[in-house]
């Protein structure tokens, strides 16, 4: 039997400790008491010597293992304290918060909660304690009494949304309680995956804000009382079920209805029907009221006993709600009643005197109140007879004439180009004042703009003894080509117009506001008291500029065309020095592509069957146009109107090489339908159509139409070309 079989492992080190004691006791009594001396005892004994030897080696270790199991065991008891210590004082820092606060583990179980969480929620509070699940928390939470559910949202509803919130790293929200009270959750994730839940009562702070919200509306409302009440304008003010939320004393002093009658909540019907039978016609703004929303503002006249007439505009607000306004235009209808009794008796007066002069008389006092429409439609009639002026006069430059006779012919040309001046001035503004003028930017190349002017002007200067430069430059601006030129030639003829000795420099500067074109002319300066003046139309500095010279529209047209484009114009004058006009035309633009060169201008000698229709329902328009084209030997079927036209096609069953047409004012579109019905009868043939209207529509509407415009007074180049394009193409 080994010692080790006498001990139990499972006993303590002392119990072993104190088992081996006792053996070696009993092995030394009876080593004692034994008589025996034979080597057996002796050697029984040194074997009990040697097992007390082991007992004691067994013995220190034991001791040295109930040391270091000691010391363990105080560090434990020492990190338990300090753990627990920590517990305590993190509990004693949550408790201090003065919000509910609630940290849920990674498994979304409840770990530890203050005692102001779930506070305002009495009825669940006992049931928030450590160990409860996320899920049953919101179960509970969204069952509670104390919770004061959205109307139309279940219980089950609310719960759902907010475990969808729970999914989200971060949330913040506010809970309506019963009681008018709300509470604000803020949840958080940590960063071990817990959640951290703030509650906060927030109803004193949104008490607070209501209050300031309310004060700040009777705020408002007080001024848009104040408001109302200093308009010259009544105003009702109606909500989205047409009820009256507000008006001025003045609605009910211009609706003539007693100030009682007015009162929060009043219905529109029953306003309407309380009003004088037959005062007011409120039947369109009844169907207004009662119509779908949303609704578009609605403008009507209404006119009370006495003659008092009332401007009423009624719109919808963003509510629902409507607002009407009536102003009391009773003194503006009675003036323009008057102004017309009066320019009636004016116009009766003028024609008791002469026929020719009443009917000018009567234009004039139309034209009062629409000038730029009548100067529109007087230059387009104008440019009729002057086209034909002008075929004429083409037409005879091929004779054989004497020199009295050329000269005759050169000032008449001139003379007609004055008039085609003027009425393309007058064009212009008519257009410009329309307001309905359309631009087309573009880049636009000022060096053979520029050098195209200079061309243009430079027989002018040179018949006045004035010299005219101009400073090469490549730069590039984004404009309208067209009404940039027509600017640039104003500028220009007007500095030749008014100086009388010296010359005109024309040039561009770059600076870092941008690109600047200047005309500066060596004349007698401008005045500070004109400066302004000059730039209205009819004004002519001095009155020196004769009528064929011009009206004194250039400078209008300047300022006008310019405030379309984008450009400002200014001007720096000395007086006996002369003049500096400057257009501000922006920042440099890059280079428009190439185009391609013109083709040249061809010879009037076409095939003599050449064959044309030419429709005009003005006589010496079509006896014009039939002698230049006569002269230039193609044979020409002139008609009055489109209907003749197709007759004497389908006569004659052969269709024309070509068609002009010649529209007047407005019947343009007729001059189109003709083209439509030849080319459905005969095929597409080349078609021109020529007016004096410059109108945009018009020029696209034909461009569909494939019948392209020319421009009254007729360029004959322009005519030429077109009518070698239709021989070349047979």
């Amino acid at each position: 039997m080994s010692p080790r079989s006498l001990l139990n492992p499972e006993d303590s080190p002392a119990r072993q400790t104190d088992k081996l004691l006792q053996i070696v006791e009993v092995l030394m009594r009876r080593v004692e008491q034994g008589t025996d001396l034979s080597g057996a005892a002796y050697a029984q004994f040194e074997r009990a010597a040697m097992l007390e030897e082991q007992v004691r080696a067994r013995t220190r270790e034991l001791e040295a293992a109930l040391d270091l199991l000691n010391q363990s065991n105080a560090r434990l008891a020492a990190a338990n304290r300090e753990t627990e210590a920590a517990r305590r004082n993190l509990a004693d820092a949550i408790e201090t918060v003065q919000e509910g606060f609630g940290l849920f583990g990674p498994d979304d179980v409840l770990v530890m909660c203050n005692s102001r969480f779930g506070l305002q929620l009495s009825d669940i509070q006992p049931a928030l304690v450590p160990g409860l699940s996320f899920a049953r928390y919101v179960e509970l939470v969204s069952g509670s009494g104390q919770l004061s559910l959205p109307e139309g949202v279940s219980a089950q509803d609310w719960a759902v949304l907010r475990l969808r919130r729970h999914r989200d790293r971060s949330t913040n929200f506010t809970v309506a309680l019963k009681g008018d009270r709300w509470l604000q959750v803020s949840e958080h994730r940590t960063g071990d995956g817990g959640t951290v839940i703030l509650q906060t009562d927030v109803t004193d702070i949104i008490r607070a804000e209501r209050e300031a919200r309310g004060r700040l509306l009777d705020d408002q409302a007080r001024i848009v009382r104040a408001t109302l009440d200093h308009i010259s304008q009544g105003v009702c003010i109606f909500d989205a079920e047409a009820r009256m939320i507000g008006w001025n004393e003045r609605a009910a002093e211009l609706l003539a209805v007693n100030r009682t009658r007015f009162r929060p909540g009043l219905a529109f019907d029953d306003l309407a029907g309380r009003l004088s039978p037959g005062s007011l016609r409120f039947e369109g703004l009844r169907a207004w009221v009662g119509g779908p929303t949303p609704r578009q503002p609605l403008r009507f006249e209404v006119t009370r006993e006495g003659g008092v007439v009332l401007d009423a505009f009624a719109q919808e607000m963003p509510d629902g709600g409507f607002v009407i306004s009536f102003t009391d235009v009773t003194a503006e209808r009675r003036a323009i009643a008057g102004l017309s009794r009066a320019n009636e008796t004016l116009e009766a007066r003028v024609a008791a005197r002469t026929l020719e002069l009443g009917e000018a008389l009567a234009h004039a006092e139309r034209a009062s109140a629409t000038r730029s429409r009548f100067v529109a439609a007087a230059s387009h009639d104008l440019l009729q007879p002057l086209s034909a002026a002008k075929l004429f006069l083409a037409s005879m430059e091929d004779e054989d004439l004497n020199p009295r006779a050329m000269d005759a012919l050169g000032k008449t040309r001139s003379a007609l180009h004055s008039v085609e001046t003027i009425l393309d001035a007058l064009l212009d503004i008519s257009r410009l004042e329309s307001g309905r003028l359309s631009v087309r930017p573009q880049p636009v190349p000022l060096g053979p703009l520029l050098a195209r002017l200079a061309e243009e002007f430079a027989p002018i200067a040179a018949d006045n003894g004035l010299s005219l430069r101009l400073r090469p430059t490549a730069a590039v601006v984004v404009s309208d080509p067209t009404w940039l030129r027509r600017i640039l030639q104003n500028l220009i003829g007007n500095a030749l117009r008014y100086t009388d000795r010296g010359g005109v420099l024309v040039g561009v500067r770059h600076t870092q506001a941008g690109i600047r074109a200047e005309v500066t002319d060596t004349g007698p300066g401008i005045p500070e008291a004109d400066r302004e003046a000059i730039f209205r139309e009819f004004h002519r500095l001095n009155a020196r500029a004769s009528a064929s010279e011009g009206m004194g529209l250039g400078l209008a047209i300047v300022e006008r065309a310019s405030a379309l484009l984008g450009h400002a114009v200014t001007l720096d004058s000395r007086l006996g020095r002369g003049s500096r006009f400057v257009l501000h035309l922006g920042p440099p633009a890059e280079a428009p592509a190439a185009a391609p060169p013109a083709p040249p201008v061809p010879r009037p000698d076409l095939p003599r069957d050449l064959i044309g229709l030419l429709v005009a329902a003005d006589s010496d328009m079509r006896r014009a146009l039939t002698h230049l084209l006569d002269g230039w030997g193609v044979n020409i079927l002139d008609v009055p109107d489109p209907d003749e036209a197709l007759a004497l096609i389908e006569e004659i069953g052969l269709p024309p090489d070509f068609v002009l047409i010649d529209a007047r004012a407005g019947d343009e579109d007729a001059g189109l339908a003709l083209m439509q019905d030849l080319a459905r009868r005969h095929g597409p043939l080349p078609a021109r159509l020529l007016t004096a209207t410059r109108a945009e529509p018009l020029r696209l509407r034909a461009l569909r139409a494939g019948v392209p415009l020319l421009y009254k007074p007729l360029d004959t180049g322009l005519l030429q070309r077109f009518v070698a394009s239709a021989a070349r193409r047979d």
